[in-house]
């Protein structure tokens, strides 16, 4: 088993985990005006992203643009994943392929302190994804458990580019947004994701 086996409800069945839905969970975060470059960049790709219709031009013509905008803007170096194996508790199903992880740590050749999880759901189905992306948020904080870093909250996000929804993991309990987030909302998503890698060090991200 992989995270991308896990659908929610044998997520919640696998894990003492509790799930809680949030109407409003990301309502009160602000948002952080788009570059020039990215704006620049989804008007011209996002139409043909959407057209080619494959998991790969979704990818590299959407969801990258908006990552290496959150990495840029960021005052404290992360790291940034994509396409990386993160095998943490293979007995229990935490192993396999996830298609970014953003870290709070600059280095680049191994996963070291993984605090944002984001998935691309099979068939276009973003409720489909929400197993997959729970399993991998879980299996982030029991990395940084293992390797002593004090991460309270692990973030996650289910996207297909066009449309995300996010989702908190603190302790046991994993709080996921009812709201969609759609491309044309650019400034709240990339508000959200800074929120995200930022965490709880106050002022950690640029508003720039």
């Amino acid at each position: 088993m992989a995270y991308s086996d896990f659908t929610l409800s044998q997520f919640k069945k696998s894990f003492s985990i509790r799930i809680d839905e949030e109407t409003d969970l990301c309502a009160d975060i602000e948002s952080l005006q788009a570059s020039e470059k990215l704006k620049n960049s989804l008007e011209e790709t996002t139409e043909l992203a959407l057209a080619i219709n494959t998991e790969k031009a979704r990818s590299e013509m959407i969801i990258t643009p908006i990552l290496l905008e959150i990495r840029c803007r960021a005052n404290y170096p992360i790291g940034l994943f994509s396409g990386t194996y993160f095998n943490v508790y293979v007995e229990k199903g935490l192993n396999g392929y996830c298609d970014f992880i953003i870290s709070r740590s600059k280095e680049q050749l191994t996963i070291n302190v993984p605090v944002v999880v984001i998935i691309e759901p099979k068939n276009e189905n973003i409720k489909g994804g929400l197993g997959q992306c729970a399993a991998a948020m879980l299996a982030a904080q029991l990395f940084n458990q293992q390797e002593g870093n004090e991460i309270s909250k692990i973030y996650g996000a289910v996207t297909m580019g066009d449309i995300w929804k996010f989702l908190k993991l603190e302790q046991n309990h994993i709080f996921i947004d009812l709201s969609n987030y759609y491309i044309k909302e650019i400034d709240k998503i990339l508000g959200i994701l800074s929120q995200s890698v930022q965490g709880d060090i106050p002022g950690w991200c640029s508003t720039n």
